[in-house]
């Protein structure tokens, strides 16, 4: 089985493309090269942080980066998170294989830090559902 290339990219690469990079890397046993990127500059997501730790996956390493940094060609798989995602990729690489996940922000939650946390978890398992659907071979059992 060859190694798939894929590339996650949302728009400050601070919630969404990180989470389904993590999740996706979580299950990789193919030692596929799984990336993410923004459209702009970010910053870390410390909700990010509690509701993948839930999994027991750390992200306290990732460092958020822009699309000026990637090179869009090597990767086999782009799929973009976010319509301006979409966009951006678009721009880039006009040939470019892009799929769309209209994913929700979680960081548009209003409320207390139940509500705010309760979105991310929403998140995540909605992006785990999708990765599960898209990227089966990733989630079979040895």
């Amino acid at each position: 089985m060859t190694r798939p290339n894929i590339l996650f990219v949302c728009n400050q690469n601070s919630v969404r493309s990180p989470m389904a990079a993590a999740l996706l890397r979580l299950r990789d046993t193919n030692g596929a090269q799984i990336d993410s990127a923004g459209v702009y500059e970010g910053g870390p997501d410390p909700f990010v942080q509690i509701v993948m730790k839930e999994l027991g996956v750390e992200t306290n390493g990732h460092e958020p980066k822009t699309l000026k940094g990637v090179d869009i060609e090597t990767f086999d798989s782009i799929i973009a998170l976010t319509p301006e995602a979409a966009i951006a990729i678009r721009e880039r690489a006009p040939d470019a294989s892009i799929e769309f996940w209209d994913v929700e922000n979680p960081s548009e939650e209003r409320g207390g830090r139940d509500a705010v946390v309760d979105a991310y978890r929403r998140v995540r398992e909605d992006l785990s559902d999708r990765l599960r659907a898209r990227f089966p071979e990733f989630h079979q059992k040895p």
